[in-house]
């Protein structure tokens, strides 16, 4: 530790831990596995102010400073019991702070806890997702359907329920777009790029007038029965390829529809597009992948900074 920076005990006076440690005694009958918990988290939350800002007193911490120390413990990989109880410190301490008349506000209170905090979903990387789509083999007998699918579900977004109901109308390869049926029924144009383009108009050519025996109802992705794919079958496609990869992470036929939507703005795409493309009615459903692509951004910087 720096001469500048003040050492544990000074730190301890000056955010005031031992007074606070008397108060969870005697006024909060807190058993001495929450005291020593306590004041453990709140000795390391004073010394990353003291290091990180040049804080050193409890009224000096403001609420950006609690922000970015969550954060940093996320960053640690710090599990959500572990944030959630140093959280927990923090609010009966600012809870000390206030009876005491060392703040007049508490910077804590609109904190939010790992309970409140949504899920990121899994997503595969650019090149997990090129490795997922090229270990179709065309000795595969149903290769140039599984690529279709798998190319038209990533390069388009689609939920499970849309790889299904897709119909053979509703891709138009000139004009590389499909139209797609969501929620509700509700219509949208999503673009698609020249490999989903290409690898529907193969299918269509080689394989599907062959699969085609009556059942098809129309619609794009057949079994090999020829009748209409279904959900299961769906999910057991993916499976299948997802093991021969060798990818390891878990992936669902919404990972790709996740990928999707994280790629495009990770590539600087405006997310009012993102919401059209993925047909979400509310923005802030949308917003969701914002969040994603700031956590990768973060990662970038804390692995390739000098300074991260």
């Amino acid at each position: 530790m720096s001469p500048a920076t003040p050492d544990a005990s000074s730190l301890a006076r000056r955010f005031l831990l031992e007074r606070f440690a008397e108060y969870l005694d005697l006024e909060q009958g807190a058993s001495p596995r929450t005291q020593e918990a306590y004041a453990r988290d709140l000795a390391l939350l004073a010394e990353w102010a003291s290091a990180k800002h040049g804080v050193s007193r409890a009224e000096d911490l403001n609420a950006a400073h609690l922000r970015e120390w969550v954060y940093s413990l996320k960053d640690q990989g710090r599990s959500a019991a572990t944030i959630k109880r140093r959280i927990s410190a923090v609010r009966t301490w600012y809870r000390f702070l206030l009876a005491e008349g060392v703040v007049k506000a508490d910077p804590s209170e609109k904190l939010e806890t790992p309970r409140g905090w949504r899920k990121l979903p899994d997503v595969l990387t650019v090149a997990e997702v090129e490795r997922l789509i090229e270990s179709i083999s065309l000795d595969d007998e149903f290769a140039f359907r599984d690529r279709a699918l798998l190319e038209l579900a990533y390069g388009a977004g689609l939920r499970v329920s849309e790889w299904c109901s897709l119909e053979v109308k509703d891709v138009l390869l000139d004009e590389l777009v499909v139209r797609v049926f969501g929620k509700g029924g509700k219509e949208r144009i999503v673009p698609i790029g020249r490999k989903a383009a290409g690898a529907v108009g193969i299918y269509l050519r080689e394989l599907r007038p062959r699969l085609e025996r009556g059942k098809g109802e129309g619609k794009l992705f057949l079994n090999s029965r020829g009748a209409p794919l279904r959900r299961m079958t769906a999910w057991t496609i993916l499976a299948k390829y997802v093991e021969r990869s060798g990818i390891a992470k878990p992936i669902t036929p919404h990972t790709l529809r996740h990928s999707f939507a994280t790629h495009l703005l990770e590539g600087g795409a405006d997310l009012r597009a993102v919401q059209e493309m993925l047909g979400h009615s509310d923005i802030s459903t949308t917003q969701l992948y914002t969040h994603i692509d700031r956590e990768h951004l973060r990662q970038v910087h804390k692995q390739f900074h000098p300074r991260g």
